[in-house]
């Protein structure tokens, strides 16, 4: 036989890591007479092909670096071998991923490049696995300009030389299965980017978990093999309608919850022990956890991941996290993650010119790159990165069971000139301001989460007066189809609001009442959360006038307002008991705080307004809707009351609400009520047990036939300072 010896030129490619289609060169290829074997094996001095009942076959060295070739005279294709590699002081045996075959097929690449994969995160990544009758672990990746990409890691020295991945011409993917691979192994790939620049090792976008910062590795890993035990919780979620259902959001920040004496991070274990019991005992329907994605900076929360699939490593394996979700059903509270799918930090280990220019990211930084953050914006024009983002939507509801996502920034992703000067942005040809390619994102990651999800729950972190964010789109419309949205005006104004001296107030009335004005044109979630109190905000309590017995009132009454106002609720862990201290991720929340009576005070009345949540529908069963509400009185600015009926839509007792926010008390204020009779006070800030000054609440109100705010009854009312009741009829 001659002619089969590779070309030296094509042997010296492969010996520098420049050879772009390893599968052609290496393995078992079809010769006249035979077959050819290649194979480069670092190290080796001699290497032989084992095939069952046949003599070992000794291969020729051609190149001192451990380059090996030689012909099996008589064998055929499909061939079945190991090789034994040998060195003076060692022998190891082995079986060869370049002969076998692809793990991939024409309908992945099809589905890729259409950006209709959906399950892209059970085809790309790693995936421990039998092919071929052997196990091993197949890997994907994503990157249609490489030159050449190689799998590096434990198993080969983190030498690119030696695994360099099969390319999938028609998508641009790059894959292989190496046998002998297992759970647990560190990896990443290199890549010869597009101008024949070597990459900085990069982790992979798919990659299911990641070595603890300041290491940047993907970790080998399944997410695919937990055993659930949740499927009533399920069930029962998809017969929900959540808008009419109660929802009361506890928002953590798992690595500052909770700390261990010396400052190491609790496991998911951990926080599951302590944190759902707490939950529970608060009476809140969901967790939301802060980002739980990989991401090298503590100081970010995890709002710059490095990727979108892999559960960060602070807190324990993958697994943990499923335990934490699974043990929350158990015990009757959904688990809500943040998602940010605007923007990625340009780490060299992460997206960021993933094959050696824009790829993930748009390519004109007028578009690609938000110069407020710092980071990269995702190119969602592009179909391949759109379906990595939507695929990754569903990923975190399908793979960990979530109830819902709480997408990040999206004011960011719809507005070109968000957070860029005049000059500094890139507009549409008709010169409007409209990201059209996000809007797309973010309609086919609902769509695709409604399809597949019955009952999981999409709110949108969106604070401009963008229309129909959580209507459900329409040809030619605005409808972005998020379950609800964060009310940030609300938030706004209300803090506002608070924050001015109650003799002040009067003049900024308006500044609580305005929100009705458009409590209808979304589904709406009151958020109090974690950028309230960060960046030299201060806390609630900290920003408030008057003696700190005035501030723990105000923030009573605050609360009570919240609770009682049309919209779902949201409150960041350690607001329920009052610090002092800005919150840091850096350190464990002030618990501490729980011995003194007004911080033990505020707690119990955030589990009394959560119980009242859950059991008056008519505090929850028309949040979104304008017949659950009606103004009492929304004028009596000079005396700094609000009152209001809530109802459930469906004849259920209605619950009266009024908030009195000047530290002035109010005997015998009478307001109007829609029926005479007996009314009971099933909350007043002002009870001792909260930290106020009364005792005890009355037995009843008794409401006459006098019309008053045109109500057919009335009733007269103590009011206290800085406090607020709420009244049901006793009819």
């Amino acid at each position: 036989m001659t002619g089969w010896r590779a070309r030296d030129d094509t042997v010296a490619d492969l010996l520098a890591g420049r050879h772009g289609d390893p599968f052609a060169l290496l393995g078992p290829h079809a010769a006249p007479g035979g077959i050819v074997l290649r194979a480069f094996i670092p190290g080796a001095e001699t290497l032989e092909v084992l095939r069952q009942g046949a003599a070992p076959a000794r291969l020729d060295r051609r190149d001192p670096e451990g380059f090996f070739e030689g012909v099996l005279p008589g064998a055929a294709l499909p061939l079945r071998y190991r090789l034994r590699a040998t060195r003076s002081d060692a022998t190891w045996e082995f079986d060869d991923p370049y002969g076998i075959g692809p793990t991939l097929g024409p309908l992945d690449d099809h589905l890729l490049v259409e950006g209709t994969h959906t399950r892209l995160f059970d085809r790309l990544g790693a995936h421990p696995c039998l092919h071929d009758g052997l196990a091993g672990v197949r890997f994907a990746v994503w990157a249609p300009e490489a030159q050449r990409v190689s799998v590096v890691g434990d198993f080969n020295a983190w030498d690119g030389r030696r695994h360099p991945m099969r390319k999938r011409v028609t998508s641009g993917l790059w894959e292989i299965f190496l046998p002998g691979v297992a759970e647990g192994a560190r990896y990443k790939y290199e890549i010869l980017g597009r101008h024949g620049q070597v990459v900085p090792l990069k982790a992979d976008p798919l990659g299911f978990a990641a070595e603890l910062r300041p290491a940047t590795a993907s970790v080998v890993c399944r997410t695919d093999d937990f055993a659930w035990t949740d499927a009533a919780w399920l069930a029962a979620r998809a017969a929900t309608d959540a808008r009419r259902a109660p929802l009361s959001i506890y928002e953590v920040h798992a690595g500052s919850w909770r700390r261990h004496p010396d400052g190491r991070f609790y496991t998911w274990d951990e926080l599951a022990e302590a944190l759902i019991p707490y939950v529970v005992d608060l009476g809140f329907t969901h967790i939301e956890l802060m980002p739980v994605t990989e991401h090298p900076l503590d100081a970010s929360w995890g709002y710059q991941p490095l990727g979108l699939y892999a559960v960060t490593a602070r807190h324990g394996p993958p697994e943990g996290l499923a335990r934490l979700i699974d043990r929350a059903h158990a015990a009757g509270v959904g688990v809500i993650l943040d998602w940010v799918p605007a923007h990625f930090p340009t780490d060299a280990p992460g997206l960021a010119c993933f094959d050696g220019g824009p790829l993930y990211e748009h390519p004109d930084p007028r578009r690609g790159f938000q110069p407020g953050w710092g980071t990269a914006v995702y190119d969602f024009g592009r179909r391949e990165v759109a379906a990595y983002l939507a695929a990754s939507a569903s990923f975190w509801l399908g793979r960990y069971h979530a109830d819902g996502l709480r997408v990040d920034a999206v004011s960011s992703m719809l507005h070109l000139d968000y957070g860029r000067g005049p000059d500094a942005w890139l507009p549409n040809p008709d010169g409007s301001n409209i990201n059209h390619d996000a809007v797309a994102l973010l309609r086919q990651m609902n769509a695709l989460v409604a399809a597949e999800h019955p009952g999981a729950i999409t709110a949108a972190e969106e604070a401009s007066a963008w229309p129909g964010v959580t209507a459900a789109p329409r040809p030619g419309g605005q409808g972005l189809g998020f379950g609800f949205k964060w009310n940030m005006g609300w938030m706004n104004d209300t803090l506002r609001f608070i924050a001015k001296e109650p003799v002040h107030r009067r003049w900024h009335h308006d500044l609580v009442t305005f929100g009705m004005m458009y409590a209808w044109n979304e589904a709406f979630i009151l958020p109090l959360s974690h950028d309230e109190v960060v960046h030299g905000k201060g806390t609630l309590l900290g920003r408030l006038p008057g003696t700190d017995a005035e501030r723990f009132a105000t923030l009573r009454c605050t609360y009570a307002l919240m609770w009682g106002h049309p919209g779902k609720k949201l409150l960041f862990m350690g607001q329920e008991f009052g610090p002092w201290r800005e919150w840091s991720e850096a350190r464990e929340l002030d618990w501490w705080l729980l011995q003194y009576a007004p911080h033990r005070g505020l707690q119990a009345l955030v589990r009394d307004l959560n119980r009242l949540h859950g059991r008056c529908s008519a505090l929850h069963a028309r949040d979104t809707e304008p017949e659950g509400f009606r103004w009492i009185d929304p004028d009596d600015a000079e005396r700094s009351v609000f009152s209001w009926l809530r109802f459930d839509g469906s004849g259920g007792p209605p619950v009266a609400v009024i908030c009195n926010f000047v530290p002035v008390a109010r005997p015998g204020y009478r307001i109007g009520l829609p029926a005479a009779g007996a009314w009971r006070q099933i909350l007043d800030t002002d009870a001792q047990r909260y930290g106020g000054t009364r005792a005890d609440a009355p037995d009843h109100i008794l409401a006459v036939p006098v019309p008053l705010h045109g109500l057919p009854a009335s009733a007269a009312l103590d009011l206290a300072p800085l406090s607020a009741i709420y009244l049901e009829p006793l009819y």
